[in-house]
C-alpha cells in the first residue's frame, strides 16, 4: 500500500532549510529540499507524538531542549541531542523504520551518547 503524501504548507515566516512538524503537518519556506529522508523524519516525529497525545510531546521537547541548553551550552547541540530528534536522525533513512518501530522507542535515547 502506498503511503499517502503528506500535507506541507508553504510559508514565509518558517526559516530556510527548516521542517517544523506541527500535529502531523509540515511547515517549511520552500518544499525544494523536502525528500522522502526528510518526510521519514518529520513521520517518526509524528508517531511519537500520537503516543503522547500531542501536547505532551511538545511539552517534553522544550523541557528536554531547555536542561539540553544547560548541558551543552550550546542551542544546536542540545537541539541534536534531543531524545526525539535523535530517534529521528537515527532512522530518518531507514524507509521501513516506523513499520518495526516499537512504541515510546524515543525512551531509550534519553540515555544514548551524545550527537555531535
Amino acid at each position: 500500500m502506498k503511503e499517502k503524501k503528506p500535507l506541507i504548507i508553504q510559508s514565509r515566516w518558517m526559516r530556510k532549510g527548516y521542517c517544523l512538524n506541527l500535529f502531523g503537518t509540515f511547515w517549511a519556506r520552500d518544499t525544494s529540499w523536502i525528500d522522502r529522508y526528510v518526510i521519514n523524519h518529520e513521520r517518526i516525529h509524528t508517531a511519537q507524538m500520537r503516543e503522547l497525545l500531542f501536547i505532551p510531546f511538545y511539552i517534553i521537547y522544550v523541557v528536554e531542549w531547555l536542561i539540553r541548553i544547560i548541558q551543552y551550552r550550546d542551542v544546536h547541540k542540545a537541539y541534536l541531542n534531543i531524545s526525539f530528534e535523535r530517534e529521528a536522525y537515527i532512522h530518518g533513512h531507514d524507509l521501513g523504520y516506523l513499520k518495526q518501530r516499537r512504541h515510546f522507542a524515543s525512551i531509550h535515547y534519553l540515555r544514548k551518547t551524545q550527537r555531535k
